[in-house]
């Protein structure tokens, strides 16, 4: 494990207990929307395979179960304390869990039918590397569909929102789960991730076509999606 891997391990871990909670508060409530619509990109198969890359503590994983009991859903993270969270939510036992490194995942080539990934690129130090590993298990055809936040668009609301990330989030984080580092780093590692035109390259030239985008909140949020070319 590399050490940006082994920070990024170290850090979610101590805010697992809390990670939901903040996220909510963060999102301003509107994070469930997004997970729903990132299901919704996925086109999965009624009994369909999907590897949920960087879970956490599985919120997308069971969002997937929710809209598609018959869902085989495996949610894979590097944390081990964010697994033990999500094994203990109420759909929690429907899914199979792994702790693993989502640069190198456990999994034969092209053996799911979506893989998806909520805020897990940003936090990555290789995110071609990345973005081919999840393509290399993906079937042919199959979607890879991508949440994550995007840098601050250049418009009226920029510096409140600039402003809510490097002054509210922070103290926000602290005061709910008395751990400032992540907090600080939530909002840093956002303006410096890439724009949302460069990671549907990214995906492109990683094997996807059809490669798209939408934007949430202002342009503050993007879910990307594509299909794996087929074998030719």
């Amino acid at each position: 494990m590399d050490k940006q891997s082994q920070k990024i391990r170290v850090m979610f871990g101590r805010i697992s207990k809390r990670y939901d909670l903040l996220n909510r508060f963060i999102s301003l409530g509107l994070d469930t929307r997004w997970r729903r619509f990132l299901v919704r990109a996925a086109q999965l198969p009624d009994t369909g395979l999907v590897l949920d890359a960087g879970a956490g503590t599985g919120s997308i994983a069971i969002e997937i179960k929710k809209k598609q009991p018959l869902a085989r859903v495996t949610a894979a993270d590097i944390t081990y304390e964010m697994i033990a969270e999500g094994r203990k939510r109420k759909q929690g036992c429907k899914i199979g869990w792994c702790q693993a490194d989502a640069l190198k995942l456990p999994f034969p080539d092209a053996l799911f039918d979506a893989v998806t990934s909520g805020f897990l690129a940003r936090n990555v130090h290789d995110i071609e590397g990345l973005i081919r590993e999840q393509v290399r298990v993906l079937k042919p055809g199959g979607r890879l569909v991508c949440l994550d936040t995007s840098p601050v668009p250049d418009n009226i609301l920029k510096p409140l929102v600039l402003f809510y990330y490097r002054y509210i989030i922070p103290v926000m984080g602290y005061l709910i789960s008395g751990e400032n580092e992540a907090y600080r780093y939530l909002p840093e590692s956002t303006i410096k991730f890439i724009k949302p035109d460069r990671l549907a390259a990214i995906l492109e030239n990683a094997g996807l076509r059809e490669v798209r985008f939408r934007r949430f909140m202002f342009g503050n949020i993007s879910v990307h999606w594509g299909s794996k070319r087929q074998c030719t």
